[in-house]
């Protein structure tokens, strides 16, 4: 990777804990932009971007149609909608049929980022109960981007950190107190 454009994190059962730990380490002045994409029930609620709001000095926004991606803020998908990333970098919104039994889909949104940034960019899964994500790594491996893995010793629930392990080769294994050094240093 020569430069860090956009990381983008998934996870799912037992991800937000790593989150809440993870965000105040995140350095408020990051480059790029991190976008997090989360199974979640579908209804419209600011819960989830409060609650990480009031861990980061980073600005905190729920994804609308269009909009385009920033430095120094964290992006959060909107439940039961695919996330994608367009060429002119800005945000699409998708309610096709669900990918892995879920919408937002981590591969989906995975594929997108990496047809988008290729190798400048990263890729983080977190904790969670089926194996999506997976094949979005490998797609982010392809492109010559940074694959990172939260360590499933560390996973509330290890399965989707623990079937992607299997599957792929990670850049980086990472426990949650690891995350934030490492996602700041790819400013470097």
């Amino acid at each position: 990777m020569t430069k860090c454009e956009a990381l983008i994190i998934g996870g799912s059962a037992g991800s937000l804990e790593v989150l809440l730990k993870m965000l105040p380490g995140l350095n408020p002045a990051l480059p790029f932009p991190v976008i997090i994409v989360l199974h979640r029930m579908p209804g419209k609620d600011s819960i989830l971007t409060d609650l990480l709001a009031a861990k980061t000095q980073l600005r905190v926004k729920e994804v609308d149609e269009k909009d385009a991606l920033e430095p120094s803020t964290i992006y959060i998908a909107p439940p039961n909608y695919h996330l994608l990333i367009e060429n002119n970098r800005t945000f699409s919104l998708d309610a096709s049929e669900k990918v892995n039994f879920s919408r937002p889909s981590l591969d989906v949104s995975f594929e997108s980022a990496a047809d988008v940034f290729g190798k400048n960019m990263a890729g983080l899964l977190l904790s969670g109960a089926n194996s999506d994500g997976t094949a979005g790594l490998k797609i982010i491996a392809q492109q010559g981007g940074k694959v990172l893995v939260q360590n499933p010793l560390t996973a509330v629930v290890n399965y989707m950190p623990a079937h992607a392990l299997e599957q792929i080769e990670a850049d980086a294994i990472l426990t949650p107190d690891e995350m934030p050094g490492y996602i700041n240093s790819l400013t470097n």
